[in-house]
């Protein structure tokens, strides 16, 4: 039922921001299939497929592309897909016989997504990373953490998914709304240090207005506010406050029973280090729910800091379905919504290659092409 539904895509099996990517298009509707790669360790997922939630919406077939037939038979899946999604290094998918030019000479209207950390060219182009190295080099990692301490690994969210996954995807509807145009293909070339580099564009628009100093813990929306932190209460746990517009930290002080004097101050960065120990004070005195039953529903961009066990219990997520429940897993549910076209799970995660016969029969293969690639140990 969703947006993309119509749309098929191959993907070639990766780890984080690839299979994040081809989430996000099979959440909308997208009919996407996983490539795994046997012969290569290709099957070892690490965690059982069931909680492997990435991979979830999708059937999986697992093809030997270190033979030749393997690569034939993901060309054979070229030509009906609209796109395809790869994450090998520079050079490996030509050298498995399905880089971009033999792809499109079998499917000239093919968009071909590529998913490095360094780009498709570059000095580091050909050397392996993770989503910390990402953002180290486009200045991401260096801004995130509190004032004297090391930066901080935002999980990997800002490398892989945001400047990785979503890019990609951006990239790959992109190309498929040009093709419809053109009807012509291209490759995207999705790198998470050119992605990381566009998520920090605000940041680096405030660096040269003199608004952001390159010092941790300093600035409006690094800590260094103390109308922009996180507070610790009487039990122990947390609530964050984001109050930047003038009216939302009025509410704010209001809430604290905090006097009218200290409003015309708030961008006083001078008295940001007293205004901090001031809160931290306050908040101290009551419990997290007590805070929530005074705050949660004002202005003063209030939110209680929860875990991964409380969030989906959470009457504002529950009341929006924002987590649902497949196969007696709790996950995310699809995002963003349409109003017509409702985005929806096509279904728990497949065993690496636990689709096979019944995958390639639906894109095409005969029975007899299917019982001769088993016997030459070309799927599995």
């Amino acid at each position: 039922m969703g947006p993309l539904i119509g749309y098929r895509v191959v993907e070639i099996v990766g780890v984080g921001p690839g299979p994040m990517c081809a989430m996000l298009l099979s959440d909308m509707g997208a009919e996407v299939l996983r490539i795994e790669r046997i012969g290569a360790g290709g099957l070892d997922i690490g965690i059982p497929a069931k909680f492997n939630l990435l991979n979830r919406g999708r059937q999986s077939v697992a093809i030997d592309l270190t033979k030749k037939e393997g690569a034939e038979t993901v060309l054979r899946l070229v030509e009906r897909a609209d796109a395809l999604i790869e994450g090998f290094r520079p050079g490996v998918a030509e050298r498995l016989g399905i880089g971009p030019e033999a792809c499109f000479v079998r499917n000239p209207k093919l968009i071909y997504g590529r998913m490095t950390g360094w780009g498709q060219e570059g000095p580091l182009a050909h050397t392996a990373g993770h989503d910390i190295n990402y953002i180290s080099l486009v200045g991401a990692l260096h801004a995130i953490g509190r004032e004297g301490e090391r930066p901080v690994p935002p999980l990997n969210l800002v490398g892989d998914f945001g400047g990785g996954a979503l890019y990609l995807a951006f990239g790959i509807v992109c190309g498929l709304l040009e093709t419809s145009k053109s009807g012509k293909g291209q490759v995207v070339d999705a790198a998470m240090v050119d992605g990381v580099a566009s998520l920090m564009t605000l940041f680096f628009g405030l660096k040269a207005a003199g608004i952001w100093t390159s010092q941790r813990g300093e600035n409006l929306l690094d800590t260094g506010a103390h109308f922009y932190d996180v507070y610790e209460t009487a039990d122990g746990k947390y609530i964050s406050i984001g109050s930047i517009e003038p009216k939302f930290y009025a509410e704010l002080l209001r809430l604290l029973d905090i006097g009218e004097e200290d409003l015309s101050h708030q961008m006083d960065r001078k008295r940001w280090p007293e205004m901090h120990e001031r809160l931290k004070v306050v908040f101290k005195t009551k419990t997290r729910d007590e805070w929530c039953a005074i705050m949660e529903t004002s202005d003063a961009c209030f939110a209680p800091v929860l875990s991964m066990d409380e969030s989906p219990n959470h009457p504002h997520n529950k009341a929006r379905g924002t987590f649902i429940e497949i196969d007696g897993v709790i996950q995310p549910a699809p995002a963003p919504r349409f109003s017509r076209t409702r985005p929806e799970i096509q279904g728990p995660p497949s065993e690496p290659g636990q689709n096979t016969n019944e995958a390639l029969a639906d894109w095409g293969f005969s029975k007899e092409e299917i019982i001769k690639l088993r016997k030459a140990g070309v799927i599995q």
